[in-house]
């Protein structure tokens, strides 16, 4: 905690005396070079600084994309979002309550495919009583295929090639019920996998490209977001940089990327990409009805009563005083759109271990922001 304090206070001093009359750009990229330099660790850092108000829409990297050949990070190269994927999975599953086709009150019973319905059934659920929100917000009871057995399978066998149906057998087999709907929060990569076969149900069409359609990632100019192995990589984007977990040895290229997949994960982008999702689902360039996009903040009051601060594929954050929006992932990813500052800021950390310099890196930006 020192070292993070006096990592922020020296770069608040760099930044008010070493480059005052520099333009904001050179500035952000001076940050992210100064936490870089302090942990090179990290591998790698990329982010961007979208903010139409301030004219300012900037992509940086620190780094380098690999450990082996030390091949430097470019600004715009791609990497794996994880967990970041959830927010448009929640965001498709708004588009199609703004379209009429489903309600976040619905029970989910209907809406799954009979395999598995008869599979949760049998394993102890009642699936008239979770509805879509509770998939959403995590209160849903739901047990968790991603614990510790999972990843030990996959450091045992990184190339295995996982399919939905498996992960979601894994989220029987690894316990019953964490409790009734509303109950209390448990994060659950499962909830996901369960809104993208919804969402496959509910218009026909692999979930992947429901969300690419329904979000309209072309009139978004999102060029460089895909499902990698589930749709073809964009033709100008750069390659993915490797993504490492030192805890484990894990190289995100060593391992096949159906360990996360199919909605609670699975997303790879450039950081400009995520953080022009971000500003435009907030700004009402995704979701048109305002009533409808607010659903996203929905907070389910738990029996338990202990608040999570997560919404519907969002959590609530803050930086410098300001609430900022957003989600993290697995790899070290990270996005945040802070509504006072209409700005939205993407980080991404290539090594896992060191994902708490993203919040260094926020801070920072939102000072030079802000002022």
């Amino acid at each position: 905690m020192k070292k993070r304090f006096k990592l922020i206070l020296l770069g608040l001093l760099f930044l008010n005396k070493g480059i005052g009359a520099q333009s904001i750009e050179t500035k952000l990229q001076a940050v992210m070079d100064s936490i870089y330099a302090a942990n090179p660790t990290s591998v790698g850092i990329l982010a961007h600084v979208e903010s139409k108000d301030r004219k300012l829409s900037w992509s940086g990297a620190s780094g380098y994309s690999d450990k082996a050949n030390n091949n430097v990070l470019e600004a715009d190269q791609t990497a794996l979002i994880a967990s970041n994927t959830k927010t448009y999975v929640s965001a498709t599953i708004l588009r199609l309550v703004e379209l009429g086709k489903l309600n976040i009150d619905q029970p989910i019973a209907k809406l799954l495919n009979d395999k598995t319905r008869m599979l949760f059934e049998q394993g102890g659920y009642a699936l008239e009583s979770i509805l879509i929100k509770h998939l959403l917000s995590h209160t849903s009871g739901v047990n968790d295929f991603a614990n510790q057995e999972y990843l030990d399978f996959i450091s045992n066998d990184k190339s295995h090639r996982w399919t939905r149906d498996e992960q979601l057998e894994l989220t029987i087999k690894s316990g019953a019920p964490l409790g009734k709907p509303g109950t209390g929060y448990s994060y659950s990569d499962a909830n996901y996998l369960l809104l993208a076969e919804i969402i496959e149900n509910t218009v026909n069409k692999p979930f992947y490209s429901a969300i690419r359609e329904l979000l309209g990632y072309k009139s978004l100019g999102l060029k460089n977001t895909w499902f990698p192995t589930l749709e073809k990589k964009p033709k100008r984007a750069k390659p993915l940089a490797h993504q490492y977990w030192g805890k484990y040895g894990w190289d995100s290229k060593e391992i096949d990327v159906s360990v996360d997949l199919y909605g609670g994960g699975g997303i790879a982008c450039t950081t400009k990409d995520l953080s022009r999702f971000a500003y435009q689902l907030f700004n009402a360039e995704i979701i048109k009805d305002p009533s409808i996009f607010n659903l996203i903040f929905t907070e389910i009051q738990t029996q338990d009563e202990v608040p999570s601060d997560y919404y519907l594929g969002l959590s609530l954050y803050e930086s410098n005083g300001f609430k900022a929006y957003g989600h993290g992932g697995f790899w070290g990813t990270i996005v945040l759109y802070f509504p006072e500052l209409k700005t939205s800021i993407a980080v991404f950390v290539l090594e896992k271990d060191q994902r708490k310099i993203r919040k260094d890196i926020v801070d920072l930006f939102i000072n030079l922001i802000k002022s």
